[in-house]
């Protein structure tokens, strides 16, 4: 087993890569509602649920403090692609730009929302690296789709309290809020059970490169410890 350290191997650096690109990309599809059935819901369920499995995986396999990391380097990616894009939809087009609607439609985020989504996905990412790291530690690291499972309802629970009632009270409906929330959560549990036995299959691949099976004893929690590792 690998002692941890202040290093990070080049799969994690891949998984951070990975990770940061679905946030992104969870951010832009969340300009579109799409319908599954009578069901509303954004774009970004498609990709979202990706960025949940991916911290699951680093929680497991290297422990809290890089799952920390990762969170936090997710966020200020996506902070700075919000922010850049904000700055350039704020310029002026050339007088030949005929698409000025359809690039503010996606880039110029509300800033109400783009508050909620941030500390939505703050909040809901650390419920779900903190409830696998304490879970993995008392069931002495079974039960991997168990954590998996219960960590993603959680977190997601957390992400759409915080995200909805911030982003869209007063839009949507307030009979409505409810339902949509709890959807989104249902949706997105289904999505990572349905792609769990690639999760497990990825873990212990990556448990066998590594030689890595962390388990967070007497771990620091706290969020703002980034950089330690």
């Amino acid at each position: 087993m690998k002692e941890n350290s202040k290093t990070v191997s080049v799969l994690f650096m891949l998984f951070g890569i990975l990770f940061c690109v679905c946030l992104i990309t969870a951010n832009v599809l969340e300009t579109k509602q799409i319908s599954v059935g009578s069901i509303s819901l954004t774009g970004g369920l498609i990709v979202f649920p990706i960025s949940y499995i991916i911290n699951d995986c680093v929680c497991e396999v290297w422990g809290y403090a890089k799952a920390r990391l990762l969170i936090w380097l997710g966020f200020a990616m996506n902070f700075l692609f919000v922010l850049f894009g904000a700055i350039c939809d704020i310029i002026p087009g050339a007088p030949y730009w005929t698409n000025q609607e359809g690039f503010h439609q996606i880039f110029g985020l509300a800033p109400r929302i783009a508050a909620a989504s941030f500390l939505a996905f703050l909040c809901g990412s650390f419920v779900n690296a903190y409830v696998m790291s304490r879970m993995k530690l008392q069931s002495q690291g079974k039960n991997f789709s168990l954590r998996a499972i219960v960590s993603t309802i959680l977190g997601e629970g957390v992400d759409s309290i915080i995200f909805f009632p911030l982003a869209l009270y007063g839009v949507v409906p307030n009979e409505a809020l409810p339902a949509l929330m709890l959807w989104q959560v249902i949706l997105k549990t289904l999505y990572e059970v349905l792609v769990l036995p690639l999760t497990i299959y990825i873990v212990k691949k990556v448990k066998q490169y590594e030689q890595e099976d962390a388990y967070d004893e007497a771990i620091d929690y706290r969020v703002w410890k980034i950089f330690k590792l």
